[in-house]
């Protein structure tokens, strides 16, 4: 059963056409010629309880403005949106108190106050009884290391430290659906791998129902096992990463360490990629060359110290991706 359907969902913003030479640009400043902009054109898509997605595309692609409509912020043109089986723009203050937003590149948490200061306005928003945010509290301040920031006014945290915060400001009151909009942007490593860990918890432990987008694919790969790829405010893509690879890049990779280093390596079936001192990378298409049968003849061929077989990057199939839309 679907928690949140989207149905021929349509977003376009108006615009102000430029207009060229000086006494053009005198007009415009009474008069301005308006255009539109499509954002979203009749997207289509739904989610199932505990689904964690990747919601993915270029800039411009109608990401922020679907989670957005999702949230109930903006109100679409035309098409039908369910989120727990009601309306967001119509049902606004039930559907909020059922969802939790984070917008990685802006926060709910108020700059000049103390983080636990700002939980506490949010535990008055959002009407949550003493107990249950003290309990749920405790709960976030573990997984999310936060005991030592509670104190901290906003304005004085690291980027890392105020995402942590941001994600536990959006879990407080307890929501059955996280929408997540470049929550790791910005992020050194160790806080990247932070904020994962605690978003794959949040799914697998809480069955909260998770739409994440982002540009990191390494976000992707990590936490998703199904991707909606976007562009020009239209879905093209919709399924594992699995059958993505297969549609796009069916290719995967053999990394050869040899004995000797500057050992010029060939196979007739597989394709010499890159070679770095010992280490060689080739290319090859499965369903034409068993991976069995070219580890056997590299390994008949050459003096080898170790290998192994992994598939392409992601960033270079989501890149392949977009250029052939």
């Amino acid at each position: 059963m679907s928690i949140l359907s989207v149905e021929s969902l349509s977003k376009s913003y108006r615009t102000s056409k430029p207009r060229k030479g000086f006494w053009a640009g005198c007009k415009a400043l009474f008069s301005r010629e308006k255009g539109s902009r499509v954002a979203l054109d009749h997207v289509s898509f739904s989610l199932k309880e505990g689904e964690l997605v990747g919601y993915i595309g270029p800039n411009g692609a109608g990401k922020s403005t679907t989670v957005k409509i999702l949230s109930g912020i903006l109100v679409p043109e035309s098409g039908e949106v369910s989120v727990l089986g009601k309306s967001p723009w119509k049902h606004r203050i039930e559907i909020v108190r059922q969802i939790g937003v984070v917008f990685g590149q802006r926060t709910q948490l108020w700059w000049d106050l103390q983080v636990v200061k700002s939980f506490e306005l949010l535990k008055a928003i959002y009407k949550i009884p003493e107990d249950q945010y003290r309990k749920k509290l405790a709960e976030l301040s573990d997984a999310l290391d936060l005991a030592d920031l509670l104190t901290v006014p906003v304005k004085l945290l690291s980027l890392g430290q105020r995402m942590r915060c941001d994600l536990a400001a959006s879990l407080l009151h307890s929501p059955k659906i996280l929408f997540l909009d470049e929550p790791t942007i910005g992020l050194d490593a160790v806080s990247k791998l932070a904020v994962r860990d605690f978003i794959r918890r949040l799914n697998q432990e809480h069955q909260v129902t998770i739409l994440l987008t982002t540009h990191d694919m390494d976000d992707i790969e990590a936490l998703c096992k199904r991707v909606l790829i976007l562009n020009g405010g239209k879905v093209y893509f919709d399924g594992s990463l699995g059958q993505l690879r297969k549609k796009i890049l069916p290719e995967r990779r053999l990394i050869v360490d040899l004995v000797q280093e500057g050992v010029r390596l060939e196979d007739p079936f597989a394709k010499v990629i890159h070679q770095e001192g010992h280490r060689v990378w080739l290319s090859f298409n499965p369903k034409e060359t068993p991976v069995q049968e070219l580890i056997s003849r590299v390994s008949a061929s050459y003096a080898i110290q170790d290998l192994f077989v992994e598939n392409p990057p992601i960033e270079e199939l989501i890149a392949k991706y977009y250029r052939n839309l």
